[in-house]
């Protein structure tokens, strides 16, 4: 206990500092209470996968309440990137310079962003990299980071594997990609790498990860 108790009482004082440290008083709402029951799951499409030098241009996200995601209010986004988009990267989602050119600011598309999560907390798939992607954007604009707590879906499905195979050697080698998670625990799949689609698919494992690992609301 004293140890949970510590961590919390650090991450008070760290959003509190991320707090007083905002550049723009209108992003505050972004260090309110969450609403209970409430999680966002996002996911954004890139020019590459270089986190320093590749940009976003695509974002999706949806409102999760309860077990149920909010769908026909999820957010999709095209964003205008100032590089090229690589080949290796419109294979992968299919989006072309022309289909982002008339996209928004990223600037623009991180406050749309900001303003639908609120303060909830995040869920996706390989989120580290997401959020990287969206600071890279948020810190010139605010001076902080993205507040909200994180869940990564594939650690969540990590604990559910490792408590079913618990005592066998199997444990050590579980498989974390996205179509072996999807296919275990039977949930349907939606074209893959396109944000929107990314992001509901990621909320629906995690909607059933909570409750099979126990995730408190």
């Amino acid at each position: 206990m004293l140890p949970d108790l510590m961590g919390r009482g650090w991450r008070q004082l760290s959003r509190e500092w991320q707090r007083r440290r905002l550049r723009d008083p209108a992003l505050a709402f972004l260090y309110e209470s969450a609403p209970p029951q409430e999680w966002v799951s996002i996911d954004c499409e890139t020019t590459g996968l270089d986190r320093r030098r590749d940009e976003i241009i695509s974002i999706g996200a949806v409102r999760i309440v309860g077990d149920r995601l909010m769908t026909s209010e999820a957010l999709s986004l095209l964003v205008r990137p100032s590089r090229a988009i690589s080949a290796d990267s419109v294979r992968v989602h299919r989006l072309r310079e022309r289909d982002v050119a008339q996209g928004l600011a990223p600037e623009e598309a991180m406050h749309r962003l900001l303003r639908f999560i609120g303060a909830r907390p995040l869920v996706g798939y390989y989120l580290e990299f997401d959020v990287a992607m969206l600071e890279r954007i948020l810190l010139p604009m605010a001076g902080v980071p993205l507040p909200q707590e994180r869940i990564e879906v594939s650690a969540l499905y990590h604990d559910f594997k490792f408590r079913q195979l618990r005592g066998h050697e199997q444990d050590r080698n579980i498989d974390l990609r996205f179509d072996t998670l999807m296919h275990d625990l039977g949930l349907p799949r939606r074209d893959a790498h396109d944000a929107l689609n990314d992001a509901v698919m990621a909320g629906l494992a995690f909607v059933k990860l909570r409750h099979l690992v126990g995730l408190p609301g």
